[in-house]
């Protein structure tokens, strides 16, 4: 097994994901994350957020985290062999006003690694332009779209409920299509 200096982002997601579910807590990665993972690292993130599919006390996480050389830094967890972050926002897992529906599970060498898709990734992102204006994260969209498989009949159904019709129209333009 490679060592976690030596771990992509993935590997590394794969790898933390694996130890905490042969620890009976399992975890979806979300976020940023998604899309550097989906833009194959066009976009870089340097943070791992897990959503835990049940609840776990903090200092169970946490012992289990300390067993493969993690420690906990206010809410976030670091380890001295990469600069990669991770933290563990509360659930449920949900975009908007709907919890997440489409969740994958990637195989690496270092582990299984449950990930939202890349249809909810792109939604994750368009969310935070939606309700919060974040041009970033409206790129981050275009960018996982462009790469990726993904349902545009399921974004603009869910940017309807969202009442966000006009802004998905935004992101439709963006992609040139």
């Amino acid at each position: 097994m490679k060592s976690i200096k030596k771990m992509n982002i993935e590997e590394l997601a794969a790898f933390i994901s694996t130890h905490l579910k042969n620890n009976g807590i399992e975890v979806i990665l979300t976020g940023g994350s998604c899309v550097s993972i989906y833009s194959k690292n066009q976009y870089v993130s340097m943070d791992l957020d897990f959503i835990e599919t049940f609840y776990t006390k903090s200092k169970e996480l946490a012992k289990h985290l300390s067993e493969i050389g993690f420690f906990e830094e206010n809410r976030y967890f670091k380890h001295p062999d990469t600069d990669y972050i991770v933290e563990f926002p509360p659930g449920p897992l949900s975009i908007g006003n709907e919890p997440v529906k489409d969740i994958i599970t990637l195989h690496f060498e270092t582990g299984e690694l449950k990930i939202i898709s890349p249809t909810e990734c792109v939604k994750d992102r368009l969310a935070a332009f939606y309700f919060w204006n974040d041009r970033q994260c409206l790129d981050q969209a275009v960018l996982v779209a462009k790469m990726n498989d993904i349902n545009f009949n399921e974004i603009e159904r869910w940017s309807k409920k969202e009442d966000e019709e006009e802004k998905f129209k935004k992101f439709f333009k963006e992609l040139g299509t």
